[in-house]
């Protein structure tokens, strides 16, 4: 039985860590470097999402760049986001600082995507334990920064791999983690890849309702 179908407490156990958000820009980049992602059509719709798969793998660049941005400064703002300039193609697509080239194609979108994980994986090694990075959910610290950029790129692989035409299942032992750290409300007992899909509006699990809304809970432990 492999990692994705089951769950050694043990291994689950523990702080999501830098290697974890490492594993997890890896296993996405893999998943869209595959020939049959590249040769796609990107403009189709993202799963569910009302963003095509390009606006989408955009958005998750994005989302892993302003994480490890908001761990830069050395007394981060309470209040708000570090100020930089997003912008907005049309209403109801994403608000991004990172944009990436349309001439670049699909490799280049991933190369884009490759570069932001590797900037927030660098800042979760290297932040102190007391530096803070605010997130509307909840001003967070290293380890809960690693888990939102954890979720957004499990979650929004999950997207594009239906978008794409791909297989795509995330692993157990790091979802189990991630849940733990911003989801502690959620069931335990189920599998964690479901779980993660479930608690991010993107699944079924027995007994609960789909989800319409959801946010995650970022402050530290």
């Amino acid at each position: 039985m492999s990692d994705h179908d089951h769950v050694d407490q043990s291994r689950a156990a523990g702080p999501v860590t830098a290697d974890d958000l490492a594993d997890g820009v890896r296993l996405v980049v893999a998943l869209l470097r595959q020939p049959a992602a590249l040769a796609a059509d990107w403009s189709r719709p993202a799963g569910t999402l009302d963003w095509s798969c390009w606006e989408t793998a955009e958005h998750l660049a994005d989302d892993l760049f302003s994480y490890a941005a908001q761990l830069g400064p050395q007394a981060p703002p309470a209040a708000t986001h570090v100020p930089f300039v997003w912008r907005q193609d049309a209403p109801g697509k994403p608000s991004n600082v990172i944009f990436a080239e349309r001439e670049g194609g699909p490799a280049g979108m991933v190369q884009v995507l490759e570069a932001c994980g590797a900037l927030h994986v660098a800042m979760v090694r290297t932040a102190s334990p007391q530096a803070r990075a605010f997130h509307v959910f909840g001003t967070t610290d290293p380890e809960g920064s690693a888990a939102m950029g954890l979720v957004e790129l499990f979650a929004h692989a999950d997207d594009l791999a239906l978008g794409l035409g791909l297989d795509w299942k995330a692993p157990a032992a790091i979802c189990a983690r991630v849940l733990r750290r911003l989801f502690p409300e959620v069931p335990t007992a189920v599998d964690p890849w479901a779980t993660l899909l479930w608690a991010t509006g993107r699944g079924e699990l027995p007994g609960r309702e789909r989800l319409t809304r959801w946010r995650w809970d970022s402050v530290p432990r």
